[in-house]
């Protein structure tokens, strides 16, 4: 945690846009609800609009996500300001420093496409703003390694990395969050948490829906860049990193790059790519598009604990459901006493990221009877808690503070570029799957150690019920 000065203004670059009218606005009428904000917010953005109407349209973004606060929303309303302007004009950001007032620690939320973080980091420096200021910037940060060491060389200009906040909002969930806590707050996984107790660990986040009118964007991503490079490798991360040395923010920051630099570059071998049948008919779509909807990998880990122990990502759209999954999968026992152990599933951990935050253990019972026969069983532990914060509130409110250890750093992020840049692009074959299914079945190909892909299921409240009535 940092113990640096809290900001004392919060200025948003592109608050007319879709990110602030989605995310911003419903993380900043939350903070204020909690009582955690009272700053001046400006809201930056090209000249046309007016403070009513960006008022208007913060009090529609709200009662779209939820119950609006009244007594929050006029706290709100007092706090908002509008500067419109031309953000390549040095009177727009004459402008800014004026009605900063005494402010001298602003955060300068970046809601704005990379292509003009220069001009506006710029423009800020020439004002004289940025000395104690911090900068808030959403993913994506570049589109292989030379971009990505383009764009932080253009945000070093003027920031130092200490004052630079990349925001991905998957590291702000409280489910990501708990793999972490899990891990390290808990002595009995330590000993078996290596390659000689794990067998693989897979990591899976399916869509049921398909790119929901977003085709121009996915055309330009595709899965690897939307959600490989960024939330999931983020997730391997915290399951393959050490143990931090110590509780500071750095300490953890640097355990995750360690990890990072362990992982192997990915090669054609390692990756299925897979695209649902009908996405070309999407608006913004080529007839004949080569991106992936869906993606399956193998990474390999190069360090003493994990060499040797395959880590299998998959993610992808118009799957048969919505869920984010990690299972580790444990090693047999290494003589199999039991006959019907030897096609018995192999003990796992399962952690349920979502919709649902579930921890499970799955294990081998004797069933009911004279045989010594077994069956598998899982113990779960579910986590539930009303009104937690969601990831843009809790972001958002950590950089104000100066706290990073949910921020991604320069060496972390040009890091995961290097693992996922061989494979970019068509580089290798595309094959189609049906809606609905689990991917194309080229993606079994991937699993050489004999294992199989496990298909999240979103059955968790159903069996829970089951089990209560059975009771």
């Amino acid at each position: 945690m940092s113990s640096a000065a809290a900001s004392d203004a919060l200025v948003i670059f592109g608050v007319t846009g879709d990110l602030a009218y989605k995310q911003i606005f419903p993380a900043l009428h939350a903070m204020i609800r909690r009582g955690r904000l009272d700053v001046p917010i400006l809201g930056m953005a090209r000249a046309g609009s007016s403070l009513d109407e960006l008022r208007a349209r913060a009090k529609a973004s709200i009662e779209e996500k939820g119950p609006l606060d009244s007594a929050a929303f006029a706290v709100l309303s007092r706090l908002l300001r509008y500067i419109g302007g031309n953000y390549e004009d040095a009177a727009t950001f004459d402008a800014l420093r004026a009605a900063l007032g005494g402010a001298t620690r602003p955060a300068f939320y970046f809601a704005i496409p990379p292509s003009m973080f220069a001009p506006v980091a710029a423009g800020l420096a020439a004002a004289g703003v940025v000395d104690r200021a911090r900068v808030i910037v959403e993913k994506p940060f570049g589109r292989d390694v030379a971009s990505a060491e383009a764009l932080n060389r253009t945000l070093h200009e003027h920031f130092a990395e200490p004052s630079i906040f990349r925001i991905d909002h998957y590291l702000g969930k409280e489910p990501v969050q708990n793999l972490l806590y899990y891990r390290f707050a808990n002595s009995f996984l330590e000993p078996i948490w290596n390659r000689n107790y794990v067998a693989s660990v897979q990591v899976t986040m399916a869509e049921a829906f398909g790119v929901q009118g977003r085709g121009k964007f996915y055309e330009e991503a595709g899965a690897i860049r939307d959600v490989v490079q960024n939330h999931l490798l983020q997730v391997v991360s915290l399951l393959a990193m050490e143990a931090p040395g110590g509780r500071g923010t750095e300490a953890v920051r640097d355990e995750k790059a360690q990890a990072f630099r362990s992982m192997r570059p990915l090669e054609p071998a390692d990756v299925v790519r897979g695209q649902f049948a009908g996405y070309r008919d999407e608006d913004g779509v080529a007839e004949d598009s080569q991106v992936e909807t869906f993606a399956a990998i193998r990474l390999h880990i190069d360090s003493w604990r994990w060499a040797g122990v395959p880590f299998y990502i998959r993610a992808g759209k118009h799957l048969p459901v919505t869920a984010t999954e990690v299972l580790v999968e444990l090693k047999r026992p290494p003589v199999s006493i039991f006959a019907d152990c030897d096609a018995a599933r192999p003990n796992h951990f399962r952690f349920r990221l979502s919709p649902e935050v579930v921890l499970s253990l799955g294990a081998r019972a004797k069933a009911h009877g004279d045989r010594m026969h077994g069956e598998d069983v899982e113990l779960v532990a579910r986590h539930e808690q009303a009104d937690e914060k969601a990831p843009y509130e809790r972001l958002l409110g950590d950089a104000m503070r100066g706290d990073q250890t949910l921020f991604s750093r320069e060496d972390s992020v040009q890091e995961a570029w290097r693992i996922v840049e061989p494979v970019l692009g068509a580089t290798t074959p595309l094959h189609a799957y049906a809606p609905g299914s689990w991917g194309p079945d080229e993606a079994n190909r991937l699993m050489t150690d004999g294992g199989m892909w496990h298909n999240p299921a979103q059955q968790w409240k159903e069996q829970d019920a089951q089990e209560v009535q059975d009771a």
